[in-house]
């Protein structure tokens, strides 16, 4: 099995790629055309340079690694893939291979942990739009981070059944401290899953939204609101 999941920045999405490599049977991938999609776009994000030279760049060839079987022997394989990654011109043909997942965040949330970490923030670069784009094209089960959790073993046990994947509480733990499989971006935007061994604790109240966010969270939340009907769980 491949998996392709689709979700935006800050969404516990490497969390999850953790999680499914703590399980032994999958290869993980992590966030596959971010590289390509710097040289693409020439978005100035935090340790761009050092991304682009540690990565491929070349939309086709990562295209043509997505697309073939799990590297290193392993019976499975996890993309941790983002939409707003996925320049036009970048080939799609390889998503015909995969099971499609979408994980999603609440935008107030979103955008505090963004900014956090990312003064340029934009519109485009928080990826709902694109998020709702995908989730039309490659259908498949929606996950709200906030339910992960709130429950993990309960929800991953009923996303792996969804996509007819047997369920391991391996999946709920992992060592802390980076992973050998993390994107050259790790040192930047990682410093709080490195300090994990599992799934944070349920989500608080939503923090507040920044005045200079207001307009893009009043663009986000209804898509957040479409997709969130379609969640697991709901």
């Amino acid at each position: 099995m491949k998996i392709a999941m689709w979700s935006g920045p800050r969404n516990l999405s490497t969390a999850m790629m953790y999680a499914f490599a703590a399980r032994g049977d999958f290869a993980v991938w992590d966030e596959p055309f971010y590289a390509a999609w710097l040289a693409s776009s020439g978005s100035p994000h935090p340790l761009a340079a050092e991304v682009m030279a540690a990565h491929e760049t070349d939309p086709v060839r990562v295209a043509e690694l997505c697309a073939a079987p799990p590297p290193d022997g392993m019976a499975h394989f996890y993309m941790k893939h983002m939409p707003h990654h996925m320049d036009p011109a970048f080939p799609l043909d390889w998503a015909g291979t995969c099971v499609h997942a979408h994980l999603i965040r609440h935008p107030a949330r979103v955008l505090a942990s963004y900014a956090a970490k990312n003064e340029h923030v934009t519109f485009e670069e928080i990826g709902f739009a694109q998020q709702a784009e995908f989730h039309a094209r490659f259908p498949g089960p929606v996950i709200d981070s906030a339910d992960i959790r709130r429950d993990p073993a309960g929800m991953l046990g009923r996303f792996c059944a969804e996509i007819g994947l047997s369920y391991t509480d391996r999946m709920l733990s992992w060592p802390a401290g980076p992973r050998p499989y993390d994107g050259a971006w790790a040192r930047h935007w990682y410093n709080a899953v490195h300090r994990s061994t599992g799934f944070a604790e349920a989500e608080g109240p939503l923090p507040p939204v920044a005045p200079e966010h207001r307009a893009l969270y009043d663009r986000a939340l209804p898509i957040y609101e479409d997709l969130v009907l379609h969640a697991m769980g709901r």
